[in-house]
């Protein structure tokens, strides 16, 4: 049986990574097919190393273009040597971000367009789409905020230095994103509580994940 290809996404300080962590222990505690879980950019050596390119303040010049097509370079290998084989063995997957990261960071608020972006990815990934995508909605202000207050000693990364229209364009991408495939989204309001913003996602992963 194939494996289900399970996303997380969402603008910066949505609270993905605390929320994963939980669906990893819910998950391996339902289902009894093994998890890889994995993030994007990175997931591979190749594709760690062009993560740390991406998202070091060093590169605040980097060409739109570029840093697109260096995300695409390493969602290639990515998939390659980890998402695509464990899928195939039967494996579940639940990866930190995926294409449409790409597509609304670079092809919306980067202004390249979100087809230009598609088309670059589809190249990358053969076809390869999310079963089942988690957005994590919430305010881009609120986000920034949480990023910086939650760890005042952590270095923000490139693309969180951003401005704020910056990131109010990415969340406009992923409403755009959410409006084409309403299937694949489970759209939740990032804004609760912690433990509310889990226990919500997990039953609406569980009515998928477990059938």
């Amino acid at each position: 049986m194939k494996g289900m290809f399970i996303t997380v996404e969402g603008p910066d300080g949505a609270g993905k990574t605390n929320l994963i962590k939980r669906l990893v222990k819910a998950i391996e505690a339902e289902d009894t097919r093994p998890l890889v879980v994995t993030r994007e950019p990175g997931g591979s050596q190749i594709a760690e190393e062009i993560r740390e390119i991406l998202l070091t303040p060093r590169h605040m010049n980097m060409d739109p273009r570029t840093e697109a097509l260096l995300l695409a370079a390493g969602r290639r290998q990515h998939v390659v040597e980890k998402i695509r084989p464990a899928l195939e063995r039967g494996d579940n997957v639940l990866s930190d971000r995926f294409v449409d990261s790409s597509i609304v960071y670079q092809g919306q608020a980067r202004g390249i367009g979100i087809d230009v972006v598609k088309e670059i990815n589809s190249f990358a990934v053969e076809g390869l789409k999310p079963d089942l995508t988690i957005y994590l909605d919430v305010d881009a202000e609120v986000g920034l905020n949480r990023i910086k207050h939650k760890d005042s000693n952590r270095s923000q990364d490139r693309l969180e230095l951003e401005k704020v229209a910056f990131h109010d364009e990415v969340r406009k991408g992923y409403h755009t994103l959410i409006e084409e495939e309403p299937e694949r989204f489970v759209v939740i309001d990032a804004s609760q509580s912690e433990e509310d913003v889990f226990q919500e996602t997990w039953r609406r992963v569980k009515d998928r994940l477990i059938k």
